[in-house]
């Protein structure tokens, strides 16, 4: 874990003395959901997904990340391939609000001023932090603890994107988050008294994925980018 965050440490602080170039835009496409609850499908959207996107260009190859997107998760038995949870019949709905920080790398090096076409394939990750509600299921219905909690989590992001009509950036990604909690879908309950209704494999986390495009406009200096960048 040291080593982890030298690297990290290293990775951020490359090329500081540069100019830079600022995105910003928009996220749209939809969300599907992968826990104790509906389907199992990796990546399988069936609710709308949308939000805003910032990106911080620190060299031709790597950008500093956020993002901030609403959507519903949901998760309905009778969708998934599993006979049990076909027989068990629980479906759940569960808005979410995640904040995501992180680094943006490129396989290729995307300078967007030689006013060129450019495109490349990237990766991002960092860390997520999602606000949900709290539920617990009470004969088999989704019943709200009227609480909220904010789970942590890790992006794996893999997209590809490409310089589109002036300063206009265009890319479609899919992207896994795995969270620390088992609790979006109501497989367990956020109160120590409820615990009797937990179900599901508790020793799996949730998951979701996002899968859609991102649209964004680049503003600022041009960066100096020195030989060997």
């Amino acid at each position: 874990m040291k080593y982890l965050t030298l690297l990290i440490i290293s990775i951020l602080s490359i090329h500081l003395s540069h100019a830079q170039i600022n995105e910003i835009g928009i996220f749209a496409g939809g969300s599907n959901f992968i826990g104790d609850v509906g389907a199992t499908d990796y990546i399988s959207p069936n609710q709308v997904a949308f939000g805003g996107i910032y990106k911080w260009n620190r060299s031709k190859r790597h950008s500093y990340r956020a993002s901030v997107i609403y959507s519903k998760l949901k998760g309905i038995d009778t969708k998934s391939d599993d006979p049990r949870r076909i027989q068990r019949g629980y479906n759940f709905s569960n808005s979410i609000v995640e904040v995501s920080l992180g680094l943006e790398f490129t396989f290729l090096d995307f300078d967007l001023h030689t006013g060129e076409k450019i495109a490349t394939p990237y990766l991002y990750t960092g860390i997520t932090t999602t606000k949900h509600d709290n539920y617990f299921f009470l004969n088999g219905v989704q019943t709200p603890e009227n609480t909220s909690n904010w789970a942590f989590g890790i992006p794996m992001v893999a997209g590809f994107k490409a310089s589109f009509i002036d300063n206009i950036v265009l890319g479609i990604e899919i992207g896994a988050r795995y969270t620390f909690t088992d609790g979006l879908d109501g497989s367990i309950s956020d109160s120590q008294q409820r615990q009797q209704y937990r179900f599901g494999n508790i020793n799996n986390n949730d998951w979701y994925v996002f899968s859609g495009l991102t649209l964004t406009y680049t503003f600022g200096e041009n960066p100096c980018y020195c030989p060997g960048d």
